[in-house]
């Protein structure tokens, strides 16, 4: 239509719309005025965090009373809806002040997040030679953010990993895309996920000498799913089911953010930062469903438990026929090649251990010098970074108690070697494979 505009924002605002006359038009463009012909630039905009603004919609002479209202209903409508890939997370959409937004949401939980924190932007440092690099570089200092749209990634990630192990990847993108969006088809997705009340308890250990003896990083809030106005009514008690079970995997398959694939541990015998690595997702709940039992074999039984519900929701709501227990094999395992997948070639375990040093048992394992390739540690089983970015194929959440451990492509060395390591170095009773699921007696 030629009388409105939609915007793009990066975060949840208010606004105010209100009727301006040709004489008054000028005293709104500092602001952000919508009129007819003018080609208004939000850019400016997009780092506001629940700003107000005023929005501007003036008459053309030829507009009558109905038409007004109903651009005017269109324009307060669609600033409502929002438009963008990350609308269900809160970003892209406009609320009118003064008005309560109305979530239809059906799962909430408080969290606490400690060790390496979620960012949501860089800001400017100065340049610094590297001497090993043999260049100048400016790294950049994060300023942490509890982000929505973290949590939300971290549950697309392990939704997608698990269901590549159980259905055919075109229709694991086709129900990607129907939950949590997508770009290319255009898609909305049928569950929202939003962070109430998300704060810094604590910042992150400073990057300097002084930040040594600082403690780690911690963040906190309130997780909430809800559904969104897309979802089939048909769809509904499927997907409750689903991300119930997937929210409970998440926070015990390991962390958020830039440290997920590790447990928080210190670094403070060291002689430069960072301080701390890892991250360590917690609920701050003690309910039945949240409240996890004290040793490995009693821990072993929930996991399935959350696992099995989780598979049973996912063939509810696609209506295919799914057995966790006849995996599929997401493309060839060799030693430097792995998918992400919790496939047929993936194993999780839980165990726990003594260890020689402040990290977690099964983090110790994995950075033994007996499973590092020379000086380094293998880029096969730790990530690595040059010449090229290789994520970890090891995944460790620290649960205090015990560690879960994910390892894709488990099949082949030097991934099946940090697996027998870690059975071999602690007792039976401190061991336990959770992933495969057996097949029942």
């Amino acid at each position: 239509m030629e009388y409105f505009v939609f915007i793009d924002v990066l975060w949840l605002v208010n606004f105010k719309l209100v009727e301006t006359s040709q004489q008054s038009q000028s005293h709104f463009y500092p602001i952000l005025t919508i009129i007819y012909n003018c080609s208004t630039n939000p850019n400016p905009f997009f780092s506001l965090k629940e700003a107000t603004f005023l929005i501007g919609l003036r008459r053309r002479p030829s507009c009558n009373d109905t038409t007004y209202e109903q651009i005017q209903q269109w324009l307060i409508s669609g600033l409502q809806s929002g438009i963008g890939s990350q609308v269900n997370t809160g970003y892209g959409r406009l609320i009118t002040a003064g008005q309560k937004t109305q979530i239809d949401k059906f799962f909430q939980v408080e969290f606490s997040l400690e060790g390496q924190l979620i960012h949501g932007r860089q800001k400017f440092t100065q340049w610094n030679w590297k001497h090993d690099k043999q260049k100048w570089e400016t790294r950049g200092q994060p300023d942490a953010e509890v982000r929505p749209v973290a949590f939300k990634s971290m549950l697309r990630y392990w939704f997608r990993a698990l269901a590549q192990g159980v259905l055919l990847t075109s229709e694991v993108k086709r129900w990607e895309a129907n939950l949590f969006g997508s770009i290319n088809p255009q898609t909305r997705g049928w569950i929202a996920v939003q962070i109430t009340n998300g704060k810094i308890v604590q910042p992150e250990a400073r990057a300097n000498f002084d930040g040594k003896k600082d403690p780690r990083g911690k963040q906190a809030g309130i997780l909430t799913l809800s559904y969104s106005s897309e979802i089939p009514e048909s769809s509904r008690d499927g997907a409750r089911d689903l991300f119930i079970n997937l929210t409970w995997l998440m926070f015990h398959l390991g962390g958020i953010g830039q440290g997920a694939r590790r447990p928080c541990y210190s670094r403070q015998t060291r002689d430069r930062a960072p301080w701390w690595r890892g991250s360590r997702l917690t609920p701050k709940r003690e309910d039945e469903f949240w409240k996890l039992p004290n040793t490995v074999q009693e821990f072993r039984p929930k996991f399935r438990q959350r696992l099995e519900s989780f598979y049973r929701a996912l063939d509810k709501l696609t209506g295919r026929t799914i057995d966790p227990r006849s995996l599929l094999t997401i493309g060839q395992v060799r030693p430097d090649t792995w998918h992400e997948a919790i496939d047929s070639n993936c194993r999780i375990v839980v165990c726990t251990g003594a260890s020689n040093n402040q990290k977690p048992y099964a983090l110790s394992v994995l950075h033994d010098p007996e499973l590092q390739r020379g000086r380094d540690y293998d880029g096969d089983l730790c990530g690595k970074v040059r010449p090229r970015v290789k994520p970890s194929p090891v995944w460790v959440a620290d649960l205090k108690n015990y560690q879960v451990v994910t390892v894709f492509g488990a099949t082949q060395n030097p991934r099946q070697k940090y697996l027998q390591e870690l059975r071999d170095r602690t007792t039976p009773q401190n061991y336990s494979q959770i992933f495969p699921l057996p097949n029942p007696k």
